[in-house]
Parts: C-alpha cells; sequence; structure tokens
C-alpha cells in the first residue's frame, strides 16, 4: 500500500530525530490574514489554529459540532492570551462543516464566500482513521469520503493504478488499507490541483504530520486489534510528537515565505519542511486525473444546486 512506502523509507524514520527547521518561532506576522482549519477543535487542528490565530490571523475552526467548536474557541483565546506578544484581539470564527457529507461541505464554503472575506490560507486537516467499515452520508467508504472528498467541498492495489469501483466493497481491502487509499488520494488530488493552478498566485501542496500522539488513533484496537493497539499506544506514548509539534510541518506549508520563494508546488513535505518523494502510485499522472475526474463525477452526482 502506498503507505508503505513512507514507513519502511530511511528519510521518514530520520525525520523523527531531526530538529524540527520550522516552529512557531519562525511564524511571520499574520495580521490581517483569513484562515480556514478544518478540524479544528482538537489535536493537530487545535494546535494549528492556536499558532496561526497567536499570530494575528483570523480563523475560522471549520467543524461538524457547535458546541464543541465554541469550547474550542474559548480553550485557544486562553492559551493564547498567555503566550508572550499575544495579540489583543483574537480573532476566531465558527464554521460549520461535516466532512461526512459533501452537500454540507458544499454550503460550508458557500456560507463563507457570502462573507466576502478573501482566503489566505485552508489547512484541510480533519480526517479519520483506521476506522471500521462504514458508508458516509452520501453512501460512499467513510474514509475515503471524510479523508479525501470532504476536503474538495485507495487502496484496491491492481495492475495499472487503483480500482474505484471496489470503494465501497467492505471485502475488497481491511481498514487500514482503506486509510492508506484515502491518504493517497489526498496526494494525487494535491498535484492534479497544483497543475490547474500554476499560473495562479496559489501553493498547493500535500504533508505527513510525522508520528503525532491525538485522539485519531481512539479506532487503533478495532482495526489493529488488542496487543497491537496498546503497542502502538505505549510507543505514542513514549516517543511521538506532541499535537503542538506535530502541527509544524503543515504550518510551514500554509505560513513559510519559502513556499512562494522557492515556488513549491503539488510537493508532498516531511517534517519539517523537507520535502519527500511519495509512492508511485502518488506519482502517477494519469491515476491523479482518473482521481480528479472521479472527485468531479461523484460531486455532481452528490451536491444538488438549489
Amino acid at each position: 500500500m502506498p503507505f508503505a512506502n513512507v514507513i519502511t523509507n530511511p528519510t521518514f524514520w530520520k525525520t523523527m530525530f531531526q530538529r524540527h527547521r520550522y516552529t512557531d518561532k519562525d511564524i511571520p506576522n499574520l495580521s490581517g490574514k483569513v484562515a480556514i482549519v478544518t478540524g479544528a477543535n482538537t489535536g493537530l487542528g487545535y494546535a494549528t489554529t492556536v499558532a496561526l490565530a497567536s499570530h494575528g490571523a483570523r480563523v475560522f475552526l471549520a467543524c461538524r459540532s457547535r458546541e464543541r467548536a465554541l469550547e474550542a474557541i474559548e480553550r485557544a483565546k486562553a492559551d493564547i492570551a498567555k503566550l508572550p506578544n499575544a495579540p489583543e484581539n483574537t480573532q476566531l470564527d465558527f464554521l460549520e462543516l461535516d466532512l461526512n457529507s459533501m452537500g454540507s461541505c458544499h454550503r460550508a464554503a458557500k456560507e463563507f464566500v457570502k462573507l466576502g472575506l478573501p482566503l489566505h490560507i485552508l489547512i484541510n486537516n480533519g480526517g479519520i482513521m483506521t476506522t471500521p467499515f462504514a458508508l458516509s452520508a452520501d453512501g460512499i467508504e467513510q474514509q475515503f469520503a471524510i479523508n479525501h472528498l470532504g476536503s474538495i467541498g485507495h487502496e484496491s492495489a491492481v495492475k495499472g493504478g487503483v480500482d474505484f469501483d471496489t470503494l465501497n466493497d467492505p471485502n475488497a481491502s481491511n481498514t487500514v488499507d482503506r486509510y492508506g487509499r484515502s491518504k493517497l488520494s489526498n496526494i494525487l488530488f494535491a498535484k492534479a490541483l497544483a497543475r490547474r493552478l500554476a499560473n495562479e498566485k496559489v501553493y498547493v501542496n500535500a504533508l505527513h504530520p510525522g508520528f503525532v500522539y491525538t485522539d485519531l488513533q481512539r479506532n487503533t484496537q478495532a482495526s489493529l486489534g488488542k496487543i497491537a493497539s496498546i503497542g502502538y499506544d505505549l510507543a505514542g506514548r513514549i516517543s511521538a510528537a506532541s499535537p503542538t509539534k506535530g502541527a509544524y510541518n503543515q504550518l510551514f506549508c500554509a505560513t513559510s515565505p519559502e513556499v512562494e520563494e522557492k515556488n513549491y508546488r503539488g510537493l508532498y513535505f516531511m517534517p519539517t519542511g523537507i520535502e519527500f518523494r511519495p509512492s508511485p502510485y502518488a506519482m502517477d499522472e494519469e491515476l491523479q486525473e482518473k482521481l480528479w475526474t472521479y472527485s468531479e463525477n461523484v460531486f455532481r452526482e452528490k451536491v444538488k444546486e438549489p
């Protein structure tokens, strides 16, 4: 699976022991910038939100639950107030977004557009990991729907690429493979989108946060088994990065002047800001276009304009 290209590559493990070359201290002044962070009420999304807002950005927490988002906003304001040089006015807003529904994603985008604000930073952070087989509100395998289709508003490895026709077959692959398929789709789509925006001042990149300990791993027992999940949990508690440090890579891609200066487009980054060559599947331009077309068709089928 595409995942294996990462975890069996020495470069991946090397990044775990390198000093972060981009941290909270490197983030420039973001006053006047507007950002959207999906899955912003917890884990990496919350840490990213705090980092952006503490440097002056207005951040929209794109979340499914209003209650959890508003609680996260109050918590973030309190955490930011403790920081040195915290902005006088922390700008945090709730944007209702359920990644499990393409209709909800579409409505969220339209609601944001109605505000008449520019959008400088979009971090598609929200997602799920190794969950038992389930279908989204649109009847699509849930990990693929939330981790990929939700972000745009597999691994059934066969000769010649990925067979999207097996997407909703629970017997076609196990839960870890389905997760890997959704992550492969993120890279494929980022590369396809970057090509389409090559002449625009928009920089699209994909990234791996590294080994980070968050509640995203709450489904490991169901997917890996009790013994393996205990080992995974123990490894996470001992050696994984905290969400604050795990957010550095996406903060690099979202805020580092280096991205624009060196024209980083359609690349895949490991912590922190290290370009990494993903699996051969991810580099397959024909497969990138196949996913683009598939995603467009699903969007047209599932999202009905009023």
